[in-house]
């Protein structure tokens, strides 16, 4: 009588096996901009003495969603493998037509808020379609939309206005509706919060959501991840761009009707180099510039280290001037943190 020999066992499936909290945690991209974050905080709480105030921490999170609420949309754009020079003059010209429009056409402002969404997601429509069918390095479209924009917000101002900036249209009707949904403030607590930081969280957890939880997340992270290797397991690759384009828009849109429903009036040469600020705050986020990585909450915490920073030096009553010098230094060291972060997370896999 033989012995019935075993049959080899079969290797565990590598998704249900146990994976430590600490490996989990060291795969995240948003791990270093949290650490850093922290940093950050600590930092200021000791360097100047009101930062700790509520006064200051909601002035703080007003500064992080004014560059938070476009951050999130480009770091789904750099997951995808693409740029968007043109996000900082686009918030300008949203703002532009909705206050322009409105008071040109004597129409409720609200009617100029749509026309003004709809002219911004064309010029989103416009970036991605661009890209997609001329094949041209998305640095180059954009830049190229960067310097268009600029001098239509400028010349049609001119043209319209007389001069560089809008009349005002705070004694319009829809103005004080608009400005409760775009540019009001609520107290929470001792904190004076503004709405701005109810669009900034929305949008985290909306991109949160789409990336994680979603096809469409999916083909975002396999565009960025390689287009061509993409689209040969069926990504509908120049849809998903176009989209994060257009995502964009939306959000530039609503950056637009804040700047323009908080002061009434909008300057023609505003935004111009808010481009690097959101790109910055995605990059130190955990985005990789060659896409394929990164998530929505790293630019959110990205932004905040903004915002702490920004504010931070003020109330530390620094030279101001020295706030750039800050800034590119956390974008270095962010840089450096989250690639060795990934290594590590790589190492241990």
């Amino acid at each position: 009588m033989t012995a019935t020999a075993k049959a080899p066992a079969e290797p565990a499936d590598e998704r249900l096996l146990h994976t430590s909290l600490l490996r989990r945690l060291m795969g995240r991209p948003e791990l270093g901009a949290v650490v850093g974050a922290v940093a950050v905080f600590v930092f200021f709480s000791f360097a100047a003495d009101s930062f700790l105030q509520v006064s200051s921490l909601s002035t703080v999170l007003y500064a992080a969603s004014t560059i938070g609420i476009m951050a999130v949309p480009v770091a789904l754009l750099m997951i995808g493998g693409e740029f968007d020079l043109s996000t900082g003059v686009m918030v300008t010209s949203s703002a532009l037509v909705s206050s322009m429009f409105s008071y040109q056409m004597t129409a409720n402002v609200w009617v100029g808020v749509g026309v003004s969404l709809l002219v911004t997601l064309a010029i989103g429509f416009f970036n991605g379609f661009m890209l997609v069918r001329t094949k041209l390095p998305s640095f180059i479209i954009t830049l190229g939309t960067f310097l268009m924009l600029t001098g239509l917000n400028l010349g049609f101002t001119k043209l319209i206005s007389g001069g560089v900036g809008t009349k005002t249209i705070g004694d319009m009707e829809g103005f004080d509706s608009a400005r409760a949904v775009f540019a009001s403030r609520f107290v929470v607590g001792d904190a004076d919060v503004r709405v701005t930081v109810l669009w900034w969280l929305g949008l985290v957890a909306l991109a949160t959501w789409i990336l994680l939880r979603t096809r469409a997340g999916n083909w975002i992270f396999a565009s960025g991840g390689g287009a061509n290797a993409a689209r040969a397991v069926g990504v509908p690759v120049d849809r998903t761009k176009i989209g994060l384009y257009m995502g964009v828009a939306f959000a530039a849109w609503v950056a637009g009707q804040h700047l323009l429903f908080e002061y009434d009036s909008v300057q023609s040469g505003e935004g111009v180099g808010n481009e690097f600020l959101y790109i910055i705050a995605a990059v130190i986020g955990g985005c990789l510039m060659t896409g394929g990585y990164g998530s929505a909450i790293g630019s959110a915490v990205g932004a905040l280290i903004f915002g702490m920073t920004s504010k931070g030096i003020v109330y530390a009553q620094w030279d101001p001037d020295w706030f750039k010098f800050f800034l590119g230094a956390m974008l270095l060291l962010a840089t450096l943190l989250n690639a060795w972060v990934r290594k590590r997370a790589e190492a241990t896999k």
